[in-house]
C-alpha cells in the first residue's frame, strides 16, 4: 500500500511540469505578469494516517476527501484560501466488540450478531470513518519562468477538524444505534483544531479555466471525544477529562481552479 501510494505521488508531482514545457513551446512570445486573482477549486485527495496513538489514527484506515477552496491571490503572489472539506470511505479499525460492546455475539469483517431484546439476528452492518473540516490558509506562489501566475505552491493553514465512525443500519435492525437515540454513545465522535500543509504546483494556463494544481497535503490534528459520555470500547465512560491527542494525515491533493476574478493585466509579446 505504501509504495503504491508513494509511487502515485511522484507520477502526480511529475505531470504539471510536463504540460507546461509543451505549452510553452507552443506559445513561446507569451509572457504572464502577475495580477490579482479569485478562483474557487473543486478539489480531491487521499490521505493516508499516521501518528502514534491519537483518536483518529487508531481508529481509522487511509480516506477520500472531497473540498471545495476559495482563493484570493494578490499581485505579489501571496494566496488567502478558505475551504470546506468531507472525508469519507475510511475503514474502521476497532472491531465491531470494541464500538458496539455487549450487543455484539459474533463478528467477522461485516456480520454481527446482535441482542435486540427478541433475540440474536446475523446481520450486516457497514461503517465507515467521515470527517469534515474548515479551514483557512495563507501561501506563497514562486515561479519558475515566465509564467509568473504560475510555480511551486506553498500554504499552510489552520481550522476545525472533526471526525467519527458512521453506521449504516439500512432496515434499522439496530435500535441500540438509531440515530435518534443512543448512536452519540457510540460513534466516538472527536474535534478540535487542525493544521495543516499543502507543497505542489499550480498550473494557471493562457485560458484560465484550464487551470489546476496537484501536490502533497499533510494535517496535524489535535482532537478528543466530544460526546458527554462513551458507551464501549477504549475510551468508555465520561468524557471530559480525556485529553486532546495527536495524529496525522498525508496524502495526494489535486483540484481544478475556476476563474471568477481577475484583474486586468499586462500581456508581453516578444518580436524576433
Amino acid at each position: 500500500m505504501n509504495k503504491r501510494f508513494f509511487l502515485l505521488v511522484l507520477l502526480l508531482l511529475a505531470i504539471p511540469p510536463l504540460f507546461s514545457q509543451e505549452f510553452y513551446r507552443r506559445n513561446l512570445n507569451y509572457v504572464d505578469t502577475t495580477t490579482f486573482m479569485i478562483w474557487a477549486t473543486p478539489n480531491f485527495a487521499v490521505h493516508v494516517p499516521f501518528g502514534n496513538g491519537g483518536y483518529l489514527d487508531s481508529t481509522f484506515k487511509h480516506n477520500y476527501k472531497i473540498g471545495l477552496d476559495f482563493t484570493f491571490k494578490t499581485k505579489s503572489n501571496w494566496t488567502f484560501d478558505f475551504s470546506f472539506n468531507y472525508m469519507f470511505g475510511s475503514k474502521v479499525r476497532l472491531s465491531s466488540k470494541e464500538l458496539l460492546g455487549d450487543m455484539t455475539i459474533y463478528l467477522n469483517d461485516t456480520t454481527v450478531a446482535y441482542f435486540n431484546g427478541e433475540g440474536n439476528h446475523s446481520l450486516e452492518l457497514s461503517r465507515e470513518g467521515r470527517y469534515w473540516n474548515l479551514n483557512a490558509s495563507v501561501g506563497k506562489i514562486v515561479p519558475l519562468d515566465r509564467w509568473k501566475n504560475s510555480g511551486l505552491w506553498f500554504k499552510a493553514g489552520i481550522g476545525f477538524f472533526s471526525h467519527k465512525v458512521y453506521f449504516a443500519d439500512t432496515y434499522n435492525y439496530f435500535p441500540q444505534i438509531d440515530q435518534k437515540t443512543y448512536r452519540k454513545g457510540y460513534d466516538l465522535r472527536s474535534s478540535g483544531v487542525a493544521l495543516n500543509q499543502f507543497f505542489g504546483y499550480l498550473f494557471l494556463r493562457q485560458k484560465r479555466v484550464l487551470s489546476f494544481y496537484v501536490g502533497i497535503e499533510i494535517w496535524e490534528v489535535f482532537t478528543k471525544p466530544d460526546r458527554g459520555y462513551i458507551y464501549v470500547g477504549p475510551y468508555a465512560g465520561p468524557t471530559d477529562n480525556l485529553p486532546y491527542k495527536f495524529s496525522g494525515l498525508i496524502g495526494v491533493k489535486a483540484g481544478w481552479n475556476l476563474p471568477f476574478y481577475e484583474k486586468k493585466r499586462v500581456v508581453t509579446l516578444y518580436t524576433f
